[in-house]
């Protein structure tokens, strides 16, 4: 019992241990992951801005094709200088310019070889700077310059902020110059403008200076501000801060190495960590396994002094027994010597039988005790039959060897032998004959493929004949998709004159409908029946038309006409009506197409007279009938209004009705959207989190129409731990049912249901994701009940009760079987402090027991 309590608190210990070094190995990681993750970002945007244009790697592969084959290529000048400070970064960049990006060689005739390569190459365009022949400024004007800056810290030239080599220092002046860098546009313009306004110093106020921010005041007083993309890359952290990389890359070693000894220290790695957690799993164990050896060691306990009890009784009955039993050993004693006695007697009587009778014999033979002599005989016959008994059974052996080495056939085996040496050799043969057909195919192979060398050589020269062909072909495209824009254009102009035309026909007809004028047709020179019957019959169209402009103002208005579809029915009507008009009556002057102008003055000429003709007639003869005429139609009109406006009401309530339901349908649909979003990424994150991916995986959802996200669908991605993005049809069957199981939880935390019925989605996990569900159900069974149907253990073990279908052959009928797991946990309730384990909605797992029909039932 003591030793058992000793094992239990050792056990305890060192479970606590493991379990407190685990939790702080796992901060640890974590820290450092989190780390190295900002690391991570931070090169990464570094190597975001390090990419460059097509050009740009062009002409950095120029550079490095120049300093192989020329001697005194330096490089560019961004990669032999750099600022003192970063602050001074875009100044520089700004103050060189496109100098910045020159090429630094030794002599002029380096750099006429350099041009010469690169136009025989056909590599592109790059400036030189010579170191023999650059033009520096004026060593006193440097200085006097110098001391002018010298004079105020905000001011100081940007040569003496550039670090480089004395080699490279004439490209550096040749570049920069006499500029000044100031901390402001401010102080810049302080330095420039006020020396001349006052005009003191003539050209030494000529000066060119730069702020830190990127503005530009040039000698001739232009300010330029404001910088371009090129000189903000060229001003970034890829550009002079190559050191500060190198150091992160360094400290992101470190970190990883630090992680890799933290993940051996405390049984990282896959192997590791599995054996850790059978450590741990161990040792739970055996403290389980203590726990319930000390209950039975309690009461054996109990027992045993039950028993001691019992015992120390029967000791007191025994006890008295024995004083009794004592007693009669006295008597019997004193009975066994008085027998001892008489026996003594009756030997000493025997031997002197003995002597009397075998006296004669011993003087005769010598011997002197009969039965040390018959002892000794028999001792040395029993060593006789010992050894007579081992030599008959070797001889069995040896007759039984000698019999099975007579019966060995070794003919099979060497049969056997012979068969194999002759397959083999066979084999050699055919390896041998495969051997030649391999070489024979190999040097096919070599002709094959000088043949398909030559051809694509062809195929190469046929491909520029195809190209420059189509290059001609593009610009004949070019050239005639040029004349049709312009034929299409002149067609457009056409048509839409065309369409005007039919708008003043239209206008013309209708006004002269409304306005009731009659026109003059071409049939009414015909016999006059005829023109009476056609009279009637404008007379009908007139009256019909008539009819159809009395018609409400407001629908009048609702009409359009298409003049530019010469199908139209309105169009074709108007032609129609043309036609019938009879313009022969018409002057010279007004059959033939005039200006504009022509056009607007005969059209105020008639206007003139149809107003004085008007005047006339309403002079001659009023119409007593328009006030009544008048009062109708603006009757009709206000009923019209009226209508147009209750429309128009009726349709606004309709809009703010149909938008109120939009707007609240979108608004659900956006909170329960958001709400999935964010369980979706949190449940996942804990199902696929692990001590060797502690910050999990990532999954999303993303709407096609985000405006109106319910008439559009919806993309589900998943990225497992340590894995790069990949569509969902192919990622693996595990981690498909884990992200659908963690949309499925997501969903349901949105509008929880009462319980689960899964049914085998553990079909295509293995035993850590298999956990980590269970695990995740287990933490959710406080908020939901969830019965699962399995044919995985560990379901089984961390389930609340099991059951189970079977089929019961004597009323051939499905059985079922429960068994409730919850009496066996009181001892995992003991470990954990003697509180006992309640989980009323634990995952029910259940097995599928199949009958001899083949039929399956599940619950």
């Amino acid at each position: 019992d003591i030793d058992t309590e000793i094992d239990l608190k050792t056990a305890d210990t060192e479970l606590r241990q493991i379990q407190k070094e685990a939790r702080e190995a796992e901060l640890k990681t974590r820290d450092i992951d989190t780390e190295i993750e900002k690391i991570n970002t931070t090169l990464r945007q570094a190597r975001d801005d390090r990419k460059k244009g097509k050009d740009e790697e062009r002409l950095l592969q120029a550079v490095a094709s120049l300093k192989r084959h020329f001697q005194g290529v330096q490089g560019r000048l961004v990669d032999l200088c750099r600022p003192t400070q970063k602050r001074f970064n875009l100044a520089v960049t700004v103050a060189a310019g496109k100098d910045m990006e020159a090429i630094v060689v030794d002599t002029k005739q380096t750099a006429k070889e350099c041009i010469t390569y690169l136009r025989e190459q056909r590599v592109g365009t790059a400036t030189f700077l010579p170191l023999d022949s650059l033009q520096t400024p004026n060593p006193a004007s440097t200085e006097r310059m110098r001391a002018i800056a010298e004079q105020d810290g905000r001011y100081r030239l940007a040569s003496d902020v550039i670090a480089c080599d004395d080699a490279f220092k004439r490209a550096v002046l040749y570049a920069v110059g006499n500029t000044v860098v100031c901390d402001d546009l401010d102080s810049a313009r302080e330095l420039c403008f006020p020396r001349r306004q006052r005009g003191d110093r003539g050209e030494e106020a000529r000066i060119k200076a730069v702020t830190l921010g990127g503005a530009v005041i040039s000698k001739a007083g232009t300010m330029t501000g404001g910088v371009t993309r090129d000189d903000a890359r060229s001003a970034n952290i890829t550009r002079w801060d190559e050191r500060e990389l190198e150091r992160l890359r360094e400290r992101k070693e470190k970190l990883e190495a630090d992680r890799e000894e933290l993940g051996r220290g405390t049984g990282g790695g896959r192997g590791r960590g599995d054996r850790g957690f059978d450590r741990v799993e161990e040792l739970r164990s055996n403290v389980g396994n203590m726990r319930n050896r000390e209950k039975y060691t309690k009461s054996d306990l109990d027992y045993t002094k039950s028993k001691i009890k019992e015992q120390s009784s029967l000791v007191t009955s025994t006890t008295k027994q024995i004083k009794k039993l004592e007693r009669q050993l006295v008597a019997a004693e004193q009975s066994v010597e008085d027998t001892s006695a008489r026996v003594e007697e009756a030997i000493e009587k025997v031997k002197e039988v003995e002597e009397e009778h075998y006296g004669p014999f011993r003087e005769k033979t010598g011997l002197r005790d009969f039965r040390a002599y018959d002892e000794a005989v028999g001792k040395a016959r029993e060593e006789f039959l010992k050894k007579r008994r081992k030599i008959r059974e070797h001889l069995v052996k040896l007759a039984s060897k000698r019999d099975y080495e007579i019966g060995r056939d070794f003919k099979v085996p060497i049969a056997k032998a012979e068969k194999r040496l002759e397959n083999r050799k066979a084999k050699l043969e055919e390896a041998k004959k495969t051997e030649e057909e391999l070489l024979e195919q190999v040097a096919e192979a070599k002709a094959k493929l000088a043949d398909a060398e030559a051809s694509l050589k062809q195929a190469a020269e046929d491909e520029k004949e195809h190209d420059e062909a189509a290059r001609l072909a593009q610009i004949a495209f070019s050239e005639a998709q040029a004349e049709h824009l312009r034929v299409s254009k002149a067609i457009n102009t056409e048509e839409s004159a065309l369409e005007r035309l039919r708008g003043k026909l239209h206008e013309t007809l209708q006004k002269a409908r409304v306005e009731e004028v009659e026109l003059s047709m071409a049939g009414e020179s015909e016999t006059a029946e005829e023109g009476t019957s056609q009279k009637d019959d404008e007379a009908e169209e007139s009256s019909e038309e008539q009819e159809g402009f009395s018609q409400p103002l407001s629908q009048q208005s609702g009409l359009t006409t298409h003049f530019s579809q010469k199908d139209d029915a309105r169009v074709v009507k108007d032609r129609k009506d043309a036609n019938k008009v009879d313009f022969t009556n018409l002057r010279p002057e007004l059959k033939s197409r005039s200006s504009d102008r022509a056009e607007k003055k005969i059209r105020q000429d008639f206007e003139d007279q149809i107003s004085k003709l008007a005047a006339d007639v309403e002079a001659m003869s009023p119409n007593m009938k328009a006030s009544e005429a008048f009062d109708n139609i603006n009757e009709r009109l206000k009923e019209s209004i009226a209508d147009f406006d209750q429309a128009k009401a009726n349709a606004r309530k309709a809009t703010a009705a149909y938008q109120k339901v939009k707007n609240t349908r979108a608004k659900r649909f956006n909170d329960a959207f958001q709400h999935i979003d964010g369980a979706l990424k949190t449940i996942y994150t804990d199902m696929t989190k692990s001590s060797k991916h502690p910050l999990g995986g990532n999954a999303y959802l993303s709407l096609d129409d985000a405006e109106e996200p319910y008439r559009g669908g919806m993309k589900f991605n998943a990225m497992p731990p340590m894995k790069r993005f990949r569509d969902m049809e192919q990622l693996s069957g595990g981690e498909k049912t884990v992200a659908a199981l963690a949309l499925l939880f997501a969903i349901h935390s949105f509008r929880p249901a009462p319980f689960f019925v899964m049914d085998e989605v553990d079909a295509a996990l293995d035993n850590v994701n298999v956990l980590k569900v269970c695990n995740y159900i287990r933490q959710r069974s406080g908020d939901f009940q969830c019965i699962v149907i399995s044919l995985k253990d560990m379901f089984y073990e961390r389930s609340h009760s099991l059951i189970g279908i079977c089929r019961d052959v004597g009323t051939n009928s499905s059985r079922t079987m429960t068994l409730d797991l919850t009496k066996f946990d009181k001892n995992e309730g003991k470990e954990k402090g003697g509180q006992k384990r309640k989980r009323p909605s634990d995952p029910e797992g259940s097995r599928k027991t199949r009958s001899s029909s083949g039929s399956a039932t599940k619950q």
